[in-house]
């Protein structure tokens, strides 16, 4: 992509009505606009970026042997009567009524959906067990939505829903779930922590959410510094326990002390068990030719807020540091002259070729201004990989490496090599 070309409307101050890193810095990188409040303009560099997280998802939920699915945001009230959710999900399902009277809601989750489809299609045990998955837009009207796609109205959602025939089978399915979330954070190379939950309007016999760790997380979470143990303090509350008094006593589970961190809920897995099912009569013949009522599980991953929770544990006081799984580009050429020298221009254009050839995914900046704003926009928006081609090139055909940390080096431009072998480096 040329610079030139690219709809990029950075900003120097962020909006007053920020308050969080990611918020701010997604809207001076020119990533997202707002529309309404909770309800957000993705841009392209920032559709980029979540197509990237997006993708890694898929790529996680197609190898765990889930299958794909598209079903519509538009939900019919009679499927939310069957689990008397119509009533119980209160003001944030938002309702709507078609020309025809017909009482309709856009879906914040797909239980009632899913399991319709399940119980009509699915006949037998011999076809579970199922784990059916879309990633698509879901609509909860929060009543103070805030922190900008981190707690909007309107968000994009990876959610899934196992079907199994017994208990055992369940836990079984949840496990792989359960791999699945951690395989998907650590290629985003995400510091979290999976936490005992509650399952809040979900409902079900068990919950565990994971939580990317941040100063500016909404959820308060015991984690101890020794092991994987961590659980979300809402749970403690419950049970009448001081949150003030964990800090520093010995991890339940034996292994080191507690400390108190503060998360951003990005993903929620559960053991519905029968919940669903029973309401909504989802059942198949099992071995001896009864009806058995399906074991449920829900699985949920925030895509779009996974791209705010990366940025409020990746920055600096120059802007975006991303990790280059999701990076908008892997390599910014920043070419200095590009329309005076036709020396740099064509060897920067033959550059930018190359390495899209050898399927890296790069921007070129063409643009008429210096160094010093090109440098800068690029820090803002976060690309891995500068190679500025500009005056050092001229004199002894040397470009030079710089790192989004900072890192420099130079090479000569023939030597591609050399190229790749720095940026894998870094």
């Amino acid at each position: 992509m040329l610079f030139s070309k690219l709809l990029l409307p950075t900003l120097k101050d962020a909006p007053q009505e920020a308050e969080v890193i990611s918020h701010k810095l997604m809207l001076r990188a020119g990533m997202v606009r707002k529309v309404a409040s909770g309800i957000y303009t993705w841009l392209p560099m920032g559709l980029k970026v979540l197509r990237k997280i997006e993708n890694i998802v898929r790529e996680e939920m197609d190898a765990s042997g889930a299958q794909e699915v598209l079903m519509p945001m538009v939900q019919p009230k009679e499927l939310w009567d069957e689990t008397n959710r119509w009533e119980k999900m209160g003001p944030e399902l938002l309702r709507i009524q078609d020309r025809h009277k017909r009482d309709f809601c856009l879906g914040p989750t797909h239980e009632e959906v899913i399991t319709d489809l399940i119980r009509n299609n699915v006949k037998s045990y011999k076809e579970l067990p199922l784990n059916i998955y879309q990633i698509q837009t879901k609509f909860r009207d929060e009543v103070r939505p805030r922190y900008g796609v981190m707690r909007g109205r309107e968000f994009l959602m990876k959610d899934s829903y196992s079907f199994n025939i017994d208990e055992a089978c369940l836990e079984e399915t949840y496990l792989t779930m359960r791999n699945t979330y951690k395989k998907v954070l650590e290629r985003m190379n995400l510091d979290y922590k999976i936490v005992s939950a509650d399952s809040g309007a979900i409902g079900g016999d068990a919950s565990e959410e994971f939580h990317v760790l941040a100063e500016t997380g909404e959820d308060t979470i015991a984690v101890s510094d020794s092991s994987e143990y961590a659980i979300n303090t809402e749970l403690l509350l419950k049970d009448g326990e001081d949150i003030s008094s964990l800090e520093g006593k010995p991890s339940p589970d034996g292994k080191g002390t507690i400390e108190i961190k503060k998360g951003i809920e990005v993903g929620h897995i559960f053991q519905l068990g029968k919940v669903y099912a029973e309401d909504m009569k989802a059942n198949v013949l099992n071995n001896e030719g009864k009806a058995s009522t399906l074991y449920m599980g829900c699985y949920g991953i925030g895509v779009s807020r996974l791209v705010a929770a990366a940025i409020e544990q990746n920055n600096d006081d120059k802007g975006i540091v991303w990790p280059h799984s999701i990076a908008p580009f892997d390599i910014n050429i920043i070419a200095i002259g590009f329309e005076k020298d036709q020396k740099i221009a064509e060897a920067s254009y033959n550059l930018y070729k190359e390495l899209i050839e050898m399927g890296y995914d790069v921007l070129l900046d063409d643009r008429k201004d210096g160094f010093g704003t090109k440098i800068k926009d690029s820090e803002l928006i976060g690309i891995p990989m500068n190679i500025i081609i500009g005056k050092q090139f001229l004199e002894t055909e040397e470009i030079e490496f710089r790192t989004r940390s900072g890192d420099t080096s130079l090479s000569k431009i023939s030597d591609s090599q050399t190229i790749l072998d720095f940026f894998k480096d870094k």
